[in-house]
């Protein structure tokens, strides 16, 4: 781990166009692409930072793994600025999502933890495990008739057992915004809030630090690959969680291999199981540092332009939307069936016209980002407009 001593320098930015324009400039996924909600292609920074980085491993000398594990520091300064300058202190990078909800699992001794019906599998195969070693128990939230999990909701579910909540800040089935506010205020300060928050992260403006323990991964939205992410830990969660998982990486004096047990560090650096990869590191970093140089807001304002006209296409050709219809309740997804044709057969059509998207059984996932053209929406509308009688 790098030493807190450390201070990284960035890679310059490739691209010196400012603003929205500049950030378009910086993707190269083909026009009619809108598998966000699934895997965002990277940027130019992330390619360019990968290859600085491995190139500079091949020409290892003395100082090239110290120089390299610095990247760790990079990428957790940038993660804090993005949820709103908390403490890096506060941040501990890891590969991917699952990790940080199993910390949060297995960190609870005890109690009950609501986790809503119908959460994408990592947010239930971590309670499910903690539960079978007699910790948690998971509880399980219906949605309302909308797919919603409400503050009210939320509010009627709580127990004196209940220790925690467990969502997704944005539901991957419908692009539905979780109140996270909300929620926050009505299970109170004696509960933590548990946030996977891949679905929305760089892309929507939330009250991040609501959550008392928040993890997403770096390979969606934020658009810096695979095996990145980043964990943030509240003092209320640092305070409540067991370092049940905490590995060598995560402890007091690290770096003394003495053959003793260490205390946890006191920080979120007690939620590393060991080293991840500097070159990850860094890449995920670049992606990071993209999107604070743009602004989530200008990243966002697009989005919701394109996810309204996408939703008007798709209804202007007899679709049903199901994502909500209130721009402040919805992120980057639109969930919708056409009640005359087959998901398969719909799918089939987008592909026909280029389109890129996720299909499921019952449903079709659309998602745009900011590098999203107009003439990808075009292409859904020749889709869905040609579909058989």
């Amino acid at each position: 781990m790098a030493s807190p001593r450390s201070v990284p320098t960035p890679f310059p930015a490739r691209s010196a166009t400012g603003g929205l324009a500049g950030y378009a400039e910086q993707f190269a996924e083909t026009e009619g692409y809108l598998d966000f909600a699934r895997f965002g292609p990277p940027s130019r920074d992330v390619l360019d930072t990968t290859r600085q980085l491995l190139e500079q491993s091949a020409r290892a000398d003395a100082g090239t793994v110290d120089e390299l594990m610095r990247q760790e520091l990079r990428a957790r300064q940038a993660a804090a600025r993005l949820l709103g300058d908390v403490p890096p202190a506060g941040v501990a990078l890891l590969p991917n999502t699952s990790t940080g909800l199993f910390h949060a699992a297995f960190g609870l001794p005890h109690g009950t933890v609501l986790v809503p019906a119908r959460e994408f599998p990592s947010n239930a195969y971590p309670w499910l495990r903690a539960a079978r070693l007699g910790r948690v128990q998971p509880v399980s939230l219906e949605p309302d008739a909308y797919g919603r999990v409400t503050p009210e909701l939320v509010r009627q579910a709580l127990t004196p057992e209940t220790v925690a909540v467990s969502l997704s800040a944005v539901d991957y089935r419908t692009g539905y915004r979780a109140d996270l506010g909300g929620i926050r205020e009505v299970i109170g300060p004696d509960r933590l809030l548990v946030v996977d928050a891949i679905q929305g992260m760089g892309v929507a403006d939330l009250p991040w630090t609501a959550a008392d323990l928040l993890v997403t991964g770096g390979q969606k939205w934020l658009r810096s690959g695979w095996s990145t992410g980043f964990l943030y830990a509240s003092p209320r969660a640092l305070e409540r969680l067991e370092p049940t998982l905490t590995g060598w990486t995560g402890v007091v004096d690290a770096g003394v291999l003495d053959s003793q047990e260490h205390a946890p560090a006191p920080d979120a650096a007690r939620f590393s199981l060991t080293n991840l990869s500097p070159v990850t590191a860094g890449a995920f970093a670049a992606g990071l540092e993209l999107v604070l140089r743009t602004g989530v807001d200008r990243i966002q304002a697009h989005i919701a332009e394109r996810t309204a006209q996408l939703i008007d296409t798709v209804r202007s050709a007899g679709g049903v939307v199901l994502s909500p219809e209130a721009e402040h309740e919805r992120a980057g997804i639109v969930a919708f069936t056409m009640p005359r044709a087959e998901p398969a057969v719909v799918a089939a059509n987008l592909a026909e016209q280029g389109v890129t998207a996720t299909v499921r059984p019952d449903q079709l996932r659309l998602s745009a980002h900011a590098s999203t053209t107009l003439a990808t929406v075009d292409r859904v509308h020749r889709a869905l407009t040609s579909l058989p009688v």
